[in-house]
């Protein structure tokens, strides 16, 4: 299998002032429009899930996939999709000219100018540098997989190096070393180590890339497999929840635990402390703690009661998708899992796992998936096919143009509205020109006005309309 992890930028903005939002779908907005919140066609009153919920009506809680049907379809993703690798299935073995092609092919040196945190151009030798660290000589004719949990949430990266790299020296928003991150709990098989040894190549269930050894915690395959398919557990559902306060294990203490994380429960006596404190008041759950000497051990730490988790993957509905997405609103964008947030495929991905939905982690290859229920177009298609499209659009559809994905939340009379992860869009203002803003968070907007530039809507770029859930 060969997956390129190669991301484009889509600077994309609002500007502040664009046409009334009930648009002709055949028709480019031209006509000028004040928002009370500085961004067009948006209103408080939208900012609110249930504004988007209650339209709906019956529908909200209908329930479009149940229990079975969300495991054949992450069966059918595990087998299918070329980008979702199943570590069950791992071979106990793997030939170096493998290890090597999927090294090679996320770790391969830059050819363009970079330029570091300062502003200043990264010189060859630390590109050539990068290269030599990842140790592509040192692999041998066969790997033996090893296998860890992720302790904390962590960085995937490129080459084994934190050095931030950014394709302008004013702009140090997209760290082009940056791919993705992984959260406690995580399964992964380690094929390579960096030169140094502190950095380790590892598969995930959704991706390869470089991860910092410190983050992880080696342990037996079985003892590792089975953590990630334990039950009883309980799902992170909020965007971001806690572990309880510990002075007795620090390692488990204020842990954060993005939305998806799933952690196993612990057996543990009701009336018997954990880590100093009654659990009556909480969940006690199996954490993955890393010891001193790199190994995997399993403690058991707590996650409130009232934090937002759940016992099992939450209804797959229309209003469940919405409650779900508007959860992260405001949240600062961060490209490829950067700032301690997520980017466009990371955010409406992690929407669909609290769901219990696996999905690709990048647009592209979402976009691509032979698995999803996907409309795909082309050069060829016309204009109305495309309005068309939009104007089947459900809540929950995902919308693809390059490098971006947004979720369908609903209509105001006629104009669709999306939410999704964006560090901008533009418009076109009174003057007919193209402006831009950057909103950099997740952001509710309506879909037809966003141009990709002077002459062609979003609209007119849609690579593929995907519905994850049909």
């Amino acid at each position: 299998m060969r997956m390129k992890m190669k991301k484009s930028l889509l600077v994309v903005g609002m500007a502040l002032a664009f046409a009334a939002p009930a648009f002709a779908l055949d028709k480019t907005p031209t006509a000028p429009m004040v928002s009370p919140l500085g961004v067009p066609g948006v209103t408080d009153a939208q900012l609110d899930p249930a504004f988007w919920v209650r339209r709906l009506g019956a529908d909200a809680d209908r329930v479009l996939l149940d229990a079975k049907g969300v495991d054949a379809s992450n069966a059918r993703m595990l087998a299918g999709d070329p980008t979702i690798f199943d570590l069950t299935a791992l071979p106990a073995s793997i030939p170096k000219a493998q290890a090597s092609e999927w090294i090679g092919d996320l770790s391969s040196r830059p050819k363009r100018t970079l330029y570091d945190d300062k502003g200043q151009e990264i010189p060859a030798a630390t590109l050539d540098g990068l290269v030599t660290d990842a140790n592509l000589a040192a692999l041998p004719d066969t790997i033996t997989p090893r296998y860890a949990l992720v302790v904390e949430r962590a960085a995937l990266r490129s080459f084994p190096s934190n050095l931030r790299a950014f394709t302008s020296n004013d702009d140090t928003d997209i760290d082009r070393f940056q791919e993705s991150a992984l959260f406690p709990g995580m399964p992964v098989a380690i094929l390579h180590e960096s030169r140094d040894g502190q950095w380790a190549f590892v598969v995930s269930k959704r991706y390869r890339a470089w991860i910092e050894r410190k983050h992880i915690a080696e342990g037996p395959r079985d003892t590792v497999l089975a953590y990630a398919s334990a039950a009883p557990y309980r799902l992170v559902t909020g965007p971001k929840v806690r572990t309880v306060y510990t002075p007795e294990l620090p390692k488990a203490s204020e842990l954060p635990l993005d939305m998806g994380t799933r952690l196993p429960i612990a057996e543990v006596p009701r009336d018997a402390p954990v880590n100093g404190q009654h659990p009556y008041t909480s969940y006690a759950v199996q954490l993955p703690l890393r010891n001193d000497d790199g190994t995997l051990r399993i403690a058991p730490a707590l996650v409130q009661k009232n934090a937002d988790t759940a016992g099992s993957p939450l209804p797959v509905t229309q209003g469940n998708i919405l409650r779900q997405a508007f959860k992260f609103l405001g949240e600062r964008y961060g490209w490829g899992h950067d700032y301690d947030s997520r980017d466009c495929s990371g955010f409406v991905s992690e929407v669909y796992a609290s769901l219990g939905l696996l999905m690709p982690r990048n647009t592209g290859d979402q976009a691509r998936s032979p698995v999803l229920q996907r409309t795909p177009f082309t050069d060829a298609s016309t204009r109305a096919e495309r309005d068309a499209a939009v104007a089947h659009l459900r809540v929950g559809d995902l919308v693809y143009i390059p490098g971006h994905v947004m979720m369908m939340i609903g209509r105001i009379d006629g104009q669709p509205y999306v939410i999704h992860d964006t560090n901008g869009g533009s418009v076109l203002g009174a003057d007919g020109k193209l402006h831009s803003m950057h909103l950099n968070a997740v952001s509710v907007t309506p879909l037809l006005p966003l141009m990709y530039d002077p002459t062609h809507r979003y609209v007119d770029r849609m690579t593929t309309i995907v519905r994850v859930a049909p």
